[in-house]
C-alpha cells in the first residue's frame, strides 16, 4: 500500500507496509476517522518524525511510547509538543536534567524540532491515540511497525545512541545490536519515577559518544 513517509524510510520499510497487519492498521484508522473518531496527531504529522530524521541521518533515538491525548498536543515526535502548548511533566523533568547535566539554560520552548534535525529520532511505539483515551491504539499493530523501525536502524546505521527510559522502553533493548550501537537506560523523565531520572547524564553522554565517533554533538539548547 501507498504510505506517505519520507523516502529514504519509505524505501526501507517498504516490505512493511505490504504486510496483513499494517493493511489492517490503515483500515482501522481510515473506518474510525470515517466515524467521527478524533485520532491524534493529525493525519500527516502521524509520520513526521521520519520526516524530520531521514534514515542516513539517524544519530540518536529517543524512544516515547504513544501520542500525548489532550487537544493541541500530539505532533508526531515523542515528548515534543507545539510551541504554544505548555510542556507536559515528562518534558519539563527532561529540560531540568539537560541544564543538570550540561550546565545550559532552557527556554522551556516544548518544541522538540530543532533536535530531530539533526539526527535524532523522535520515535513514538505508538504514532496514534483516541482524543482522550491514553494508550487506545496500543493494540492496532503499531508497535510491530515500530519495532521493525528500530531494528532497521540497527541494521542499517553504525554507531547510534539510543535512549531508552523507563521499563517499557528498556524492553526494545533486544531489537538494537549493542555490538554496533549505544544502549543508553534510565528510570522515565515522568514525576511519576520520582525523581529517578535525574542525574541519568544522557545528553552529555550521548554527545561524547558521538564525538567519539566522530559525528557532531547535538545542540539540546532550545
Amino acid at each position: 500500500m501507498q504510505v506517505k513517509i519520507e523516502q529514504s524510510w519509505a524505501k526501507a520499510l517498504e516490505q512493511e507496509f505490504n504486510q496483513p497487519y499494517f493493511e489492517e492498521l490503515a483500515r482501522t484508522l481510515h473506518q474510525q476517522k470515517a466515524e467521527g473518531t478524533v485520532i491524534y496527531p493529525p493525519g500527516n504529522r502521524i509520520f513526521y518524525a521520519f520526516e524530520l530524521c531521514p534514515l542516513d541521518r539517524v544519530k540518536v533515538v529517543i524512544l516515547g511510547q504513544d501520542p500525548y491525548h489532550n487537544p493541541g498536543q500530539a505532533m508526531g515526535l515523542s515528548f515534543s509538543v507545539p510551541e504554544g502548548i505548555a510542556p507536559p511533566p515528562s518534558l519539563k523533568n527532561i529540560f531540568k536534567e539537560i541544564e543538570s547535566d550540561c550546565g545550559i539554560r532552557m527556554s522551556g520552548y516544548p518544541n522538540l524540532e530543532k533536535w530531530a534535525r539533526q539526527g535524532v529520532l523522535m520515535l513514538n511505539s505508538v504514532l496514534t491515540v483516541i482524543a482522550s483515551r491514553p494508550a487506545s491504539h496500543s493494540r492496532i499493530g503499531w508497535q510491530q511497525f515500530t519495532d521493525s523501525v528500530i531494528r532497521t536502524v540497527s541494521d542499517r546505521r553504525e554507531g547510534v545512541v539510543f535512549l531508552l527510559w523507563g521499563n517499557y522502553a528498556k524492553n526494545k533493548a533486544p531489537l538494537i545490536d549493542a555490538t554496533r550501537h549505544h544502549i543508553l537506560t534510565a528510570a522515565h523523565p515522568s514525576p511519576l519515577a520520582g525523581g529517578a531520572f535525574f542525574g541519568c547524564r544522557h545528553f552529555s553522554r550521548t554527545n561524547e559518544i558521538l564525538v567519539s565517533e566522530g559525528l557532531s554533538p547535538i545542540d539540546w539548547q532550545l
